[in-house]
């Protein structure tokens, strides 16, 4: 089973590594960095979907689909349990939803694992004087890659625990993050003009409150509080509805249940929810202010403009999931939103960290920089 799984990640990875060898790009590892920035990306949006139409059980062990490598030949044990449970967490759909997320994982995997080896080997050619493959990047990629597929496992195993399954959802924006900070350095993209480091404080802060938001929204996601309150902008019809923060929080316990084991009572919920929406605003206005700083400086323009366009539009969507009742292809989107923040701020924070601050530098109020 183990050896079929694995074929079938390599087979899946084949398409994107084919797509890079025959590309016309010279510089073929860069592109195969871009490649799997790219299916990061839809993995994490492909993971949305797979908790949001709550198919993370649809195979319930790890890491087939019960004891299979898909769910072909698994096909008499997941008919069982969905015969004797139609709505539960086992059918066929949420089986292929499951694996077919497991897939692109093992597919994001073996790229990752090709970057590395490519980095060793050119890094050890070239006696260890090409610093444009010096491997350590490539090589704590791997080993997030792998921390990632075991919370994955965990996820499974421990029946979606809140903690461990927001902590995979952390994890796989963290490897975002860090794939987005080494396709940077592998465009070279230093600025040339000074004042990007006007921003670099901004620009951590933003960081470090969009990791916290993202924390919370995942803390909602995992406990199916999105509906806790179904109006906006107030909750059940009051600006302060009852809230059970000290069940809400508890951080270590099994879904829809206290630590106590009892089950997790709505105000639970309604604190979870509560805490994410209100927090939501102030991410907007230090990322939006951010944004706003970035666009009236030449090599920062673009991704100012961008970060803006990705907040306003996070905003809206958040809304429009509750106001429209969590129709699912919203609170996917707000979800590949969250995501698109991610690559945004690490660009920006990337060339904001590169960017020297000089007394002389003047912002910029025109046209974007060419170089964008």
């Amino acid at each position: 089973m183990l050896i079929q799984l694995a074929l079938t990640g390599l087979m899946v990875a084949l398409l994107p590594l084919s797509v890079v060898w025959v590309s016309g790009d010279a510089d073929k590892y860069r592109k195969l960095s871009w490649v799997a920035l790219f299916l990061t990306f839809d993995l994490i949006v492909f993971g949305a979907f797979t908790r949001l139409t709550d198919s993370g059980l649809g195979c319930p062990d790890w890491p087939g689909c019960y004891g299979q490598a898909n769910p072909f030949q698994a096909h008499a044990d997941i008919s069982a349990a969905q015969s004797a449970m139609p709505t539960g967490p086992v059918t066929h759909f949420k089986a292929w939803i499951e694996m077919a997320h497991r897939y692109l994982a093992m597919s994001v995997g073996v790229l990752l694992v090709a970057l590395m080896v490519i980095a060793w080997w050119r890094w050890l050619k070239s006696a260890r004087s090409d610093r444009r493959y010096l491997p350590t990047m490539p090589t704590i990629l791997f080993l997030f890659v792998c921390l990632q597929g075991a919370f994955g496992k965990f996820t499974v195993t421990l029946k979606l625990q809140p903690l461990i399954v927001t902590g995979h959802l952390l994890l796989g924006l963290g490897l975002l993050s860090m794939l987005t900070w080494f396709n940077a350095q592998q465009r070279d993209l230093r600025p040339q003009i000074a004042p990007a480091g006007q921003l670099r404080a901004h620009a951590r802060i933003a960081a470090v409150l969009l990791a916290i938001q993202l924390a919370l929204g995942g803390w909602v996601s995992t406990n199916y509080a999105a509906l806790a309150c179904t109006d906006f902008p107030l909750c059940h019809g009051v600006w302060m509805p009852m809230m059970d923060f000290a069940n809400g929080f508890t951080l270590w316990r099994k879904l829809g249940m206290t630590a106590a084991g009892a089950y997790l009572p709505f105000d639970a919920l309604t604190a979870i929810h509560v805490v994410h929406r209100g927090f939501a605003f102030v991410v907007a206005i230090v990322v939006g202010s951010l944004a706003l700083r970035a666009t009236r400086i030449a090599e920062v323009n673009t991704i100012g403009r961008a970060l803006l366009a990705a907040i306003g539009v996070q905003l809206c969507s958040g809304i429009a999931t509750v106001y429209f009742q969590w129709p699912l292809a919203l609170a996917v989107m707000h979800n590949a939103g969250a995501a698109v923040l991610v690559l945004l701020l690490t660009m920006l924070n990337y060339k904001a960290r590169l960017a020297p601050m000089p007394s002389n530098a003047k912002p910029f109020h025109g046209a974007s920089n060419p170089i964008e």
